[in-house]
């Protein structure tokens, strides 16, 4: 049974996060989370009985900020605001995202600045925990005052509006509210605003990926591995001197992975000549990669526990603050960053499929990996494939944040561009992820065609097991897109070097 996380004990982890996600654990609210959401509300509710004029509660919101509501709209504008900003597009979000989105919300509001009642607060974690999975197209949001339209549709959920996945199908959300014993709660005055207003999706988005590139950097690394070793190339390039001359932190580390990988192997070199820069070069090339994604947890996880909405009240002093924690510019400029190392993951991919399919440069191996050339074209369409893939990962590459556009009556005049940067980040790891499980058949193919497995180096050797256990040896031409997906499937889940 999956386990509770208590929230509100401490910080959350980016770990927590995917235990949540992929995991299914449950939430529980601590005592003390609960009474300073209480108390953010009490907060509101004595200003709005002295009669202040507080944005998004008894205003328009954005570029309506001028027009006053009577009390009677307040209610009304709050349900309004879901059902205005349902027009999002394209295909749904993955269903991790979505769960780590409502969590984040819900970390959000631990916060009691959103000031939000606790009843709308255990609305939230509800749907975690009875495992109700809102519908989420994945294009709306410009990433501005946070990412409205992709988290209108998480809200909208409370409500019973909308589509949801629910024991593996797609139902109504009425639907799977009434099945679960919940019933559609009403907004009261902030509290459709607090639950859209942040930048609680590209945040989702970017949590996972986290974990997700570190398992396809590693599973290219393990690609690479078996390529150096049916090339008989040398291992003294990872010598720990060599790295902690040069001192960048990813550098070192990816040097130590590659050694664990080599460990014992009979196939490379002591010393010798030099390697392409493919295989030689890979600390140097790659272990930035590494470093960004080391880097990226403190950003991360400050965005995680984070107050991202607007107005914010002070639980304690019960100040209102009119501000921009909205604004998705830390999460924008890290996925951006994330989809350089991801081309050069490509690129890197790219080139190894083009040294071992080669005879000019594989060290004596048959053209195109096959047995039998001729008739048999072996990892000729392979190869194809993953430059396809790479000049796919290129384009996606773009930086999204510079591409900013005023909208919403020029009270969003620039905008951050976080969930499109969310967005191709996500679809160039998945393209990395498929262009790196083709390398990995390729190599593990190009070490048959050398000798066999039982002179491969530790950690390379469980890789190729990995591989042989979803692909056999090519030895005729045959379709492989079904083992291209097993084995990338593989990386997805963490299991290559351990299977």
């Amino acid at each position: 049974m999956p386990e509770t996380l208590q929230l509100g004990a401490r910080a959350l982890t980016l770990e927590d996060v995917i235990l949540v996600a992929r995991g299914n654990a449950s939430v529980g609210i601590t005592g003390a989370a609960r009474e300073r959401i209480a108390r953010g509300r009490k907060r509101l509710e004595e200003l709005l009985s002295r009669g202040e004029r507080i944005y998004g509660v008894n205003t328009g919101v954005g570029g309506n900020v001028g027009i006053s509501l009577a009390p009677e709209e307040m209610d009304l504008m709050q349900h309004n605001i879901v059902r205005h900003l349902s027009c999002a597009t394209g295909q749904p979000l993955p269903s991790d995202v979505v769960r780590a989105a409502t969590l984040l919300r819900v970390a959000t509001f631990l916060t009691g600045a959103s000031a939000v009642r606790p009843e709308l607060v255990d609305a939230l974690a509800a749907l975690l925990n009875h495992r109700i999975t809102p519908v989420v197209p994945r294009y709306g949001s410009v990433g501005a005052s946070g990412d409205l339209m992709p988290s209108a549709y998480i809200a909208r959920v409370l409500v019973g509006l909308g589509e949801v996945e629910f024991e593996g199908r797609r139902v109504p959300a009425l639907d799977a509210l009434q099945s679960s014993g919940l019933k559609p709660i009403r907004f009261a005055s902030k509290e459709a605003l607090a639950l859209i207003n942040g930048t609680t999706v590209m945040t989702a988005v970017a949590a996972l990926l986290w974990e997700d590139a570190f398992r396809v950097l590693r599973a290219l690394a393990s690609a690479v591995a078996l390529a150096i070793e049916a090339t008989r190339s040398p291992a003294l390039p990872f010598e720990p001197w060599v790295h902690e001359l040069k001192g960048h932190p990813g550098q070192i580390a990816l040097a130590a992975h590659m050694r664990h990988l080599l460990e014992g192997s009979g196939y490379t070199q002591p010393s010798g000549g030099q390697s392409c820069y493919s295989l030689r070069c890979v600390p140097q090339g790659l272990g930035q990669a590494w470093e960004a994604l080391e880097d990226a947890r403190p950003t991360l996880e400050r965005e995680i526990n984070s107050a991202n909405d607007n107005p914010l009240i002070d639980p304690d002093t019960g100040v209102l603050y009119k501000a921009g924690n909205f604004y998705g510019g830390h999460i924008a400029r890290l996925l951006d960053g994330w989809k350089l190392d991801f081309a050069s993951m490509a690129n890197w991919g790219n080139a190894v499929m083009a040294v071992l399919v080669d005879d000019r440069f594989n060290q004596g191996l048959p053209m195109n990996l096959t047995p039998h050339p001729g008739a048999n074209m072996g990892f000729k369409g392979m190869q194809l494939s993953v430059t396809s893939l790479a000049c796919a990962v290129r384009q996606m590459a773009g930086p999204s944040s510079i591409h900013s556009l005023p909208t919403e009556q020029y009270n969003q005049d620039v905008v951050s561009l976080g969930m499109h940067a969310a967005v191709t980040a996500m679809d160039a790891l998945e393209c990395v992820r498929h262009e790196t499980a083709m390398v990995l058949l390729a190599s593990v193919q190009a070490v048959d065609l050398r000798g066999g497995p039982a002179k491969l180096g530790r950690g390379s050797r469980a890789a190729y097991d990995s591989v042989r256990q979803l692909a056999a040896f090519q030895d005729k031409d045959r379709p492989m897109e079904h083992e291209v997906a097993a084995v990338a499937a593989r990386i997805t889940a963490g299991a290559l070097e351990t299977a």
